[in-house]
């Protein structure tokens, strides 16, 4: 089984829980996520099943949109409403203001990362640190907000729908809302409706995946968008063999198919030489065929 399966995260569970549950009901090891859910959150986890492992990172490389809940006037270490308080401020704003704040993050900036969050820092993920009450400087990451759009404030708590790039922890983004405000915020409540090109309302339960009754997502129609090459079984050898090719293509990447339909591998622009494009990834289906 090759493809993409797309699970509607529930609360409380880790990436990894829902990775396993899945792994256990379509009896296979060759599966895993393309962006990590806190358990906290719910919505969009996109699985990778099978040689679609092999096409992660373009899969994590799209943008993302989210709806967040925020708490005004509290900061807590987690960044979430599930950690331990560490400082509370008043605050003093209407829709209006809050509105303007919001759409000034539009762009790119740098994101300092959250403390509990399995970046890496000399080797140790920083929840490690954090765990061990160890002190360490976090490090920020560029990211960008392409939208941003307040739904409603009410009482102490406010909700916003945003898009956001690779990287962006949406923690931290309202850590730094609170911050411009002059006070505290802290996420109360995350959910994921869409990556990339996979939104929500087209995803599976965990519930229906048990039950053999889901929808996944072939290859092909994963990789659609790109430039798509259909080959014969002369040129198919060659590809699975790995042999770098005559660029004829204007892209950056090309998606080589066979009459079935069947991915055979993605290559790019070999960068020594622009005149020829070098295997980025090789599926190998069915390479015996090719090699008679």
């Amino acid at each position: 089984m090759d493809g993409i399966i797309v699970v509607d995260k529930e609360k409380n569970l880790t990436s990894r829980d829902v990775v396993n549950v899945v792994s256990r009901a379509l009896n296979t090891k060759k599966i895993g996520h393309t962006g990590t859910l806190d358990p906290i959150a719910t919505g969009v986890l996109v699985l990778a099943v099978g040689r679609a492992l092999k096409i992660i990172d373009i899969l994590i490389s799209e943008t993302k949109e989210y709806i967040a809940t925020a708490k005004l006037g509290i900061l807590t270490d987690t960044l979430d409403i599930t950690g331990q308080t560490l400082e509370e401020k008043s605050f003093d704003l209407d829709f209006d203001m809050l509105d303007k704040t919001l759409k000034s993050f539009i762009g790119k900036y740098a994101q300092e990362v959250p403390l509990y969050s399995s970046v890496k820092v000399n080797g140790k993920r920083l929840h490690e640190y954090a765990r061990s009450g160890i002190e360490v400087s976090l490090p920020k990451r560029e990211v960008e907000i392409f939208e941003i759009e307040l739904l409603e404030l009410r009482d102490d708590t406010f909700k916003f729908r945003v898009v956001v790039s690779k990287g962006c922890y949406i923690r931290s983004l309202i850590r730094d809302i609170g911050e411009k405000l002059n006070t505290k915020a802290t996420m109360c409540d995350l959910r994921r409706t869409r990556q990339g090109s996979f939104k929500v309302e087209d995803a599976n339960t965990l519930e229906s995946i048990k039950n053999d009754n889901y929808k996944i997502i072939s290859l092909y129609d994963v990789l659609k968008d790109f430039k798509m090459v259909e080959v014969d079984d002369f040129i198919a050898n060659k590809i699975s063999n790995g042999r770098i090719l005559e660029n004829r293509y204007n892209e950056d990447k090309i998606v080589f198919i066979n009459k079935n339909h069947e991915v055979l591998a993605i290559y790019e622009v070999y960068k020594k030489d622009k005149t020829k494009i070098k295997p980025w990834c090789v599926m190998n289906i069915r390479k015996n065929a090719y090699n008679k």
